[in-house]
């Protein structure tokens, strides 16, 4: 699986730290991480966490990433903006016991974590028993395992009625503010991971005249 993280500018400061936790647990399981900054608080292209929204949503339908872990200071803001997006299913993660059930009653492909409120002693801790819970053997398997039926049937409803309520991907990015969407591609490594990650050519070639 390849694993994006993506920080906004509020909690840049962190990232080596979430990377690092990240990678602890999800390199051993096999998994991939691909780090899209920010990478600090001095980073010349900025991400405001409706921005990592908007790249959550560029990695997941381009399929240069398979899950993102994402945040901002409470988590709550990333998640609405991943959310608004078609394909992406964002939680909102605080603890190991969100993590497990996000992932097996809700099979999503992203999460948003709080980087600030509550990040404090310990928090190291805290990520690594998250993404352990997180990926901890298949997900969508229900919780608890009487559920699983129902919830693996409201998982696909839910699916399809996602597929009613956004337009798809190509639209989004031919019609977003085009100045907003290059400043969100920017990043210092973005081009390096992304082009070589993407697996929708469509996408890839939008990408690469709005970075001309």
């Amino acid at each position: 699986m390849k694993i994006a993280l993506i920080n906004e500018n509020s909690q840049a400061a962190k990232n080596s730290l979430i990377e690092a936790s990240l990678k602890k647990v999800v390199t051993p399981m096999g998994h991939e991480v691909f780090n899209y900054g920010m990478y600090s608080a001095e980073d010349k292209a900025q991400l405001t966490y409706v921005q990592a929204g908007l790249l959550t949503a560029i990695l997941i339908n381009s399929g240069a990433a398979d899950f993102v872990i994402t945040g901002c200071g409470t988590g709550e803001g990333a998640m609405l903006a991943a959310n608004i997006y078609p394909n992406v299913l964002c939680g909102h993660v605080v603890d190991p016991s969100d993590a497990y059930m996000f992932a097996q009653i809700n099979d999503g492909n992203a999460i948003s974590m709080p980087f600030a409120k509550g990040f404090g002693w310990g928090a190291e801790l805290n990520l690594e028993y998250i993404f352990e819970k997180l990926f901890a053997g298949e997900s969508g398997q229900g919780y608890p395992k009487e559920r699983v039926i129902p919830e693996q049937r409201n998982k696909k409803i839910l699916d399809e009625v996602k597929k009613v309520t956004h337009v798809d991907m190509m639209t989004i990015l031919k019609n977003i503010d085009q100045t907003f969407l290059k400043e969100t591609v920017s990043g210092e490594k973005f081009q390096e991971l992304f082009f070589a990650n993407c697996k929708c050519e469509e996408i890839a070639e939008y990408i690469k005249t709005v970075l001309k």
